[in-house]
């Protein structure tokens, strides 16, 4: 299913077989391929558990600390699709100050990695709703107590769009006051820098583009599709880009 926020931070309509949002891990060899009705279907998956199951709604604020990623894909999808407020942490911000307004307000979610979870140069914002998220296949294992997996938590909600939330442009999209409109007009000015085209297939090399605007917002703008490669050897860069197709390597 779509998400049908009105502000250009949704998932746009594709062949219906082509994959929208590829992954693959080229360490382990995990591959995960979704159409966008696929990548619908998990954004509302995570709005139906934010929404519903934590009780959030426009002016909520959550704290997302997660790699490129399919799952990340759908978390930030999810949020937005609920009038969120994201505060977006890349791995490379570690251990550094966040200065937003409100910086010193609560959010109401976090969701993370176990592994930047456990890294003592992570400052994780406590929220009253905390989810792990993995990013190898199936769910985790060891969570701790006060914790959830997003992955099993989230099978617990519909893959339909929830009720419609009103979102206006004006309306923030992240916690330093962005709102969804400059979101959008943004994600469109960053796909016209790359050359991005409806039809085209982007290599992203997650190691290099932490921040969703460049693997996310701006391909979905353009009507383009991803392939986020984790772990990638320079070296096998041009037999991927014959592999997938790739017509644009950020």
């Amino acid at each position: 299913m779509q998400t049908h926020a009105t502000t250009d931070l949704s998932v746009p309509s594709t062949a219906a077989e082509s994959p929208l949002l590829s992954y693959r891990d080229e360490a382990t060899g995990e591959r995960v391929d979704l159409t966008a009705q696929q990548v619908g279907a998990w954004s509302a998956r995570s709005a139906s558990l934010l929404r519903d199951g934590c009780g959030l709604g426009p002016g909520s604020r959550v704290a997302v600390l997660l790699p490129p990623h399919w799952r990340t894909a759908a978390v930030l999808l999810g949020a937005w699709a609920c009038g969120l407020a994201v505060s977006f942490r890349p791995r490379a911000t570690a251990g550094l100050p966040v200065l937003e307004p409100d910086g010193d307000r609560p959010f109401d979610a976090v969701l993370v990695t176990p592994e930047r979870q456990d890294d003592w140069l992570e400052d994780v914002p406590d929220a009253p709703h905390r989810y792990l998220v993995g990013t190898g296949p199936g769910r985790l294992t060891d969570v701790p107590l006060g914790w959830l997996d997003w992955s099993a938590e989230v099978l617990r909600h519909p893959d339909v769009t929830p009720d419609h939330t009103a979102i206006h442009p004006s309306d923030p999209a992240s916690a330093d006051g962005t709102t969804y409109g400059q979101w959008g007009a943004l994600a469109r000015e960053v796909a016209g820098m790359l050359d991005l085209r409806a039809g085209d297939r982007l290599l992203v090399d997650a190691a290099e583009h932490e921040q969703p605007l460049k693997w996310l917002l701006a391909p979905l703008s353009a009507g383009a599709s991803v392939v986020i490669s984790a772990n990638l050897d320079p070296a096998r860069r041009d037999a991927i880009v014959a592999a997938e197709q790739v017509t644009r390597i950020l």
